[in-house]
């Protein structure tokens, strides 16, 4: 691990003990999340970024395998798209892995104030696997586009049509975990119900 990571870290570590001494919980979460934020991000390369990129380019594939209008390179991260025009060649890279807006997510749960251990637990997984499903949604809506519409559409699929999709359902996410929780049952106490009922 890189020496200014490691540097970071035991100054985030000592600067959230000063807040929480200090009981300053609003500072706490604001530095604890932001600080954790940049610590993943910092500690996701290339494993975890290789890890998510994959696991997308493999949740496409399953698509591309039931349609049939694309075709993944796996080892080079590739999607080509067929079409009655131009096919199209889409990277799936970081920027398309889902890594920052997980590591947001994680982040602000893990320092939440309101949820248990238990909970936060709970919504880091599942924004994990929802970040992950939604990421994936994106790709095959592209895929879906530039297939009929050719590759003229593919900046307008990938670059707007996406990426609305994309953040639109990742505010959703954001609602329900940090807001309609707060003011109603929240998924987390559903699953708990849910659960105790099946049992």
């Amino acid at each position: 691990m890189n020496i200014k990571i490691l540097l970071g870290i035991v100054i985030w570590l000592y600067g959230l003990s000063v807040l929480k001494r200090a009981r300053l919980s609003a500072f706490y979460f604001i530095v604890g999340s932001a600080g954790l934020f940049f610590i993943l991000t910092a500690i996701s390369r290339p494993y975890w970024v290789w890890f998510f990129t994959h696991a997308v380019i493999h949740g496409v594939a399953l698509f591309g395998t039931l349609s049939r209008w694309c075709t993944i390179m796996f080892k080079m991260g590739l999607v080509y798209i067929t079409n009655t025009g131009n096919p199209v060649v889409m990277s799936i890279d970081y920027e398309c892995s889902g890594i920052i807006e997980t590591c947001a997510f994680v982040a602000l749960v893990v320092f939440f104030p309101m949820y248990q251990r238990k909970e936060k637990v709970f919504y880091a997984v599942f924004g994990v696997l929802y970040i992950y499903a939604i990421n994936v949604l994106r790709l095959v809506v592209v895929i879906i586009i530039v297939h009929f519409g050719g590759g003229e559409t593919f900046f307008l699929a990938h670059s707007v049509i996406g990426r609305l999709l994309f953040y639109v359902l990742v505010i959703a996410l954001y609602y329900n975990v940090f807001t309609y929780s707060q003011l109603a049952r929240g998924i987390y106490r559903e699953f708990i119900d849910w659960r105790q009922e099946k049992l």
